[in-house]
């Protein structure tokens, strides 16, 4: 019995080295839900991060969960970055979803698809201090209905 313990704690502390291993250059990582009636375009959804090394390099990755039921096979989000210095950068970031037959990309649970899409690959910041992501949606609708939740993600990397 005793021997059998040992054994579950030890698995335990293998899991948990394991995890947290595997996020070890995990800077940032933050989601938000939208209204599940719809996420209005001029409703911008919000992240913000502060930098302190400027010569750090990172890549910065954009999650995306939509429902089963989402009526598009792509999808576009306009990100704009606000520096702390008061400047701004605006992008346009298209994500694909599914194929042309209509298969979904992405890890599918039920009834919602999850994505991560490259926003930006080894960039580093040019001052510290309190940068915001600010996205909305860039669809023709202007009440896009099937969109669950947005992320921001930043790895650090060894460039």
């Amino acid at each position: 019995m005793n021997r059998h313990r040992i054994c579950n704690a030890m698995s335990l502390l293998a899991a948990a080295w394991l995890l947290t291993a595997c996020n070890s250059d995990v800077f940032y990582d933050g989601h938000r839900s939208t209204d599940e009636e719809g996420w209005v375009m001029t409703d911008p959804v919000t992240f913000t991060v502060n930098i302190e090394d400027t010569a750090q390099y990172y890549n910065i990755f954009f999650d995306l969960r939509v429902g089963v039921t989402f009526p598009y096979a792509n999808a576009f989000f306009f990100i704009t970055t606000h520096f702390p210095d008061s400047t701004y950068a605006a992008d346009t970031l298209e994500c694909p979803l599914a194929d042309p037959t209509g298969k979904w990309y992405g890890k599918l649970s039920g009834r919602y698809v999850d994505n991560r899409y490259y926003f930006r690959r080894n960039t580093r910041f040019p001052m510290t201090g309190s940068y915001c992501f600010e996205v909305t949606h860039g669809m023709r609708d202007v009440k896009m209905a099937g969109i669950k939740d947005v992320g921001l993600r930043m790895e650090k990397t060894n460039l």
